[in-house]
């Protein structure tokens, strides 16, 4: 391994996840831009029309599932370390 790129990799990370997190902000506040009437998000339910509720879906359904598959799903699939011995 490289030892050069070592101690540039951590910081290359907290650009990386820093340009992640505010490309998500501004996406969440462009939302805020949209709440005017002229603008149709042609939604089924009355609840797709508040500002930022994608994003709040998205992410509740996120941590639901890395929820559910931690402490339900793991459990019923995990086997013993001596299980093939």
């Amino acid at each position: 391994m490289n030892q050069s790129n070592s101690p540039q990799k951590p910081q290359k990370i907290r650009i990386i996840l820093g340009s992640l997190f505010l490309l998500c902000g501004c996406t969440f506040l462009l939302d805020f831009l949209f709440l005017s009437d002229a603008f149709d998000k042609h939604a089924v339910y009355q609840w797709e029309n508040w500002p930022g509720f994608y994003a709040i879906f998205g992410f509740v359904a996120c941590l639901l599932l890395v929820l559910i598959s931690k402490y339900i799903l793991r459990p019923l699939v995990k086997r013993d370390e001596d299980y093939y011995e």
